[in-house]
Parts: C-alpha cells; structure tokens; sequence
C-alpha cells in the first residue's frame, strides 16, 4: 500500500505545483488556495506512508496490541493542519474582498486548472479502487480527500467564468467558499478519528452473521457478550461460548480455535478474536 501512496504524492505534488505557479502568475486567490488544498493532499500521502510503516510493525512489550492507532493518530495530524490552512484562506480571501484585486484569467491558467482537474479525478478513482481491494481505511479516507480537490477547481473555473463576466469579485469568494470546504473537511477527519480513538467507529460485525458462523461450529451450545471494536481494516473483537461441561478441556480449546478461525474467515477486517470458554449449564 506504501507503493500506492508513492505514486500517488507524486502526482499530487505535480497537481500542487503547476496550481500555485500559474495562480501566482494570474494573480488569482482561489487558484492559489486551491493549490494549497492539493498541496495537503500530499501531506496527507505522506502522513500515510509514515503511519503505515510505523502501525505495520508488530506487538512489543510497550504495544502489546499492535501500533495500529498510530494510523489514527497520523489522521489527527491532517485534520489540524487542514483547520490551520482553512483559516490562512478565509483570512487572504476576506483581504482580498476588501482591497479588490482582479486577476488575470488567461487560456493557460484555465487548461492548467481542467488539465489538474482530470488529474484528480484518475488519482482518487485509482486510489478508491485500491483502498476497497484492500480494504484500507486510510486509502479510502485518501482518496475522498483528492475528490474533494475535482470539486473545488471545479468552484475555481466557477470563478474564473464569473471574472471573464466582468465579476472581479467572484475570485475571493470563491477562495472564501474554498476555505470553507478545508473547514468541513477537517472537522470530518477529526470526528472520524475520534470515532476510532473511542471505540464508536461503525464496523461489519454484523450480528445474524455472527450467530451463523458461531453457532455452526460443532461443538458449540450457545454464545454471549460478542464485541468488536478499532478500524474497519484492524477489527478487534471477543466473544463468550459455552460447550459441554464434560468435554475434555483440550476438546474446548479446540472449539475456540476453530470458532476463532471461521469469524476471521467471515468478518472483513477481523485481525484478532478473544474466545472465552464456558461450561453449558444447561447441559
């Protein structure tokens, strides 16, 4: 997946680059600040490609259960940093609203802005294919991200149609509405990460399923208390089983592997499974 992001920053940055040099030369706030906008889409590839080295390495006595929360933590970092770039473009935005300045719309400004727009959408359709085939959070989240970025040149050739037309003042409100955008997006990814920090994340540990799997097991009388909790891609659950009090306790355990290996089989996701053995008392 670290390949994934690699090809991904690069474009990105090429998207960010070639924005923030022609908005500069136009003179045009909202090109600009739409350059920052694909500017942090890089950042967030980076941030990505750290927080999957690092939640990729395995348990050690100082983390036991993994360092899976560091992807979560990386998330926190890129909904700030986009809060922080939110307020930097509502501030140049109501600047350039009170001492108007018309940019400069030319044919170059205008197919460097359609040229990133189809650029964007090939990197979020690319990334969104591969995040669902592999069923990564952070790679999904990503390319929701990047999609965010077609919606907002969009707005931009908005603006510049509405400059050509002789409303000057359409470029910083576009800007404006831009910063906006960031705003909402960077609440979004806080209150997602904080969804996983407390354990309220909405995973596919759906309860007919459960019950399907756990109770075709052979071996196994009944089930209670299953919890999941953590990432769609890292899910951490347990659940009780009772079986036959006679039963020898090698033959239990035994059926709590089993039951452990079908709900990693069925449940999307499911990393770890903490089975609790029981005694059927109504055996």
């Amino acid at each position: 997946m670290r390949r994934i992001f690699i090809i991904v920053l690069a474009l990105n940055l090429a998207v960010a680059l070639a924005k923030v040099v022609f908005g500069l030369l136009a003179g045009s706030v909202s090109m600009v600040a739409d350059a920052f906008h694909s500017g942090f889409d890089s950042l967030s590839n980076v941030i990505g490609i750290v927080a999957l080295y690092f939640a990729g390495k395995p348990p050690d006595p100082e983390h036991p259960y993994g360092h899976g929360k560091i992807e979560t933590l990386g998330t926190l970092v890129i909904g700030a940093m986009l809060l922080l770039t939110a307020g930097g473009i509502l501030y140049e935005g109501y600047h350039r609203l009170v001492e108007a300045v018309a940019p400069e719309i030319t044919a170059v400004t205008v197919a460097v802005m359609v040229g990133t727009l189809v650029v964007n959408l090939a990197v979020s359709t690319y990334e969104r294919r591969k995040g669902e085939e592999y069923r990564s959070q952070i790679l999904v989240a990503d390319s929701q991200h990047t999609k965010s970025d077609v919606f907002v040149s969009l707005a931009v050739l908005g603006g510049f149609l509405a400059v050509g037309l002789g409303f000057p003042q359409a470029d910083p409100v576009i800007a404006f509405a831009i910063g906006l955008l960031i705003a909402r997006m960077g609440v979004r990814v806080l209150y997602d990460a904080a969804r996983v920090l407390t354990d309220t994340m909405k995973l596919p540990c759906d309860p007919a399923l459960i019950e399907a799997v756990v109770m075709d097991t052979p071996g196994v009388t009944g089930y209670h208390d299953f919890r999941c909790r953590g990432k769609p891609d890292e899910i951490l659950a347990d659940i009780h089983i009772t079986v036959d009090p006679a039963l020898p306790v090698s033959r239990a355990h035994e059926i709590s592997d089993e039951v452990e290996r079908r709900l990693k089989e069925a449940v999307p996701g499911l990393a770890e499974v903490v089975v609790h053995i029981e005694p059927d008392d109504s055996a």
